[in-house]
């Protein structure tokens, strides 16, 4: 358990880092669309975020990683 999440948070990292790495002016533009959205669209983002996490980690696990 430790280890898958390990795992997660590392790729997490990495792709988090590819972004402000290969694309920081579409960082700032991302961030600037969400400072216009109400506050309610972006909990149900970050819901929907979480849900879809929950979805990939779980199938991996069903695939054996």
């Amino acid at each position: 358990m430790i280890g898958t999440a390990l795992l997660a948070l590392g790729l997490v990292l990495i792709v988090e880092g590819l972004v402000y790495a290969l694309a920081p002016s579409l960082v700032e533009q991302m961030l600037e669309v969400l400072r216009q959205m109400p506050p309610e669209a972006r909990r149900i983002l970050g819901f929907l975020a979480i849900l879809s996490g929950l979805v990939l980690v779980w199938l991996a696990k069903m695939l054996g990683a």
